[in-house]
């Protein structure tokens, strides 16, 4: 029995056309649908708010009863997303400050946080929350201001506090050397 070469190639064009159609089909369907779960997906990094914190420091300067502390000269790149001065009785973080608090929280060049938090009213408590309920480790000595270094319990967060006319809380997860290098940076406002 021989077979129609004419036959045998009409068949073979038809079964090629048929899928061809359905692979132009599936892109049809699917370049769209990739398309957009491309785009719903992505979720890009929100930018993050840099603040002028001088003049929340010079308004709470004026307000306050004890010396407010500022960082002066820090090097390129370093950036504050947070300034307050929360009067004694208004609503902070969770509930009413005991006592008037000034807060700055800086993200250094490779985005590591340090935060600086300064308060006259209840130090203790002041201090255990701040240092995230450190324990003292040791002394620095910063342009001639001896502070006391805390370690938080799981060892990831350090402070150096000092008291003078307030209690003054610089802390970050960083080594105490930088937290040094950022509190020979602080001078008084105003």
């Amino acid at each position: 029995m021989a077979s129609n070469p004419r036959a045998r190639a009409a068949g073979n064009a038809r079964a090629n056309a048929t899928g061809m159609s359905m692979v132009v089909a599936l892109l049809v369907l699917l370049v769209p649908v990739v398309l957009i779960s491309l785009v719903f997906t992505r979720n890009p990094e929100p930018p993050i708010p840099v603040v002028a914190y001088e003049p929340v420091a010079e308004r709470a300067a004026e307000a306050s009863a004890f010396t407010i502390w500022a960082p002066t000269n820090l090097p390129e790149g370093w950036r504050c997303t947070q300034a307050s001065w929360l009067p004694a009785g208004t609503a902070g973080r969770a509930e009413a400050v005991v006592g008037d608090t000034w807060s700055l929280a800086f993200l250094t060049p490779d985005d590591r946080y340090i935060g600086l938090d300064q308060r006259a009213a209840a130090p203790e408590l002041f201090v255990e929350e701040r240092t995230r309920e450190g324990a003292p480790d040791g002394e620095s000595v910063v342009s001639g201001r001896a502070w006391t270094r805390y370690l938080s319990d799981d060892g990831r967060t350090r402070s150096l506090v000092r008291a003078d006319d307030s209690v003054v809380v610089v802390s970050a997860d960083l080594p105490y050397e930088a937290l040094e290098a950022f509190a020979g940076t602080l001078a008084p406002v105003g």
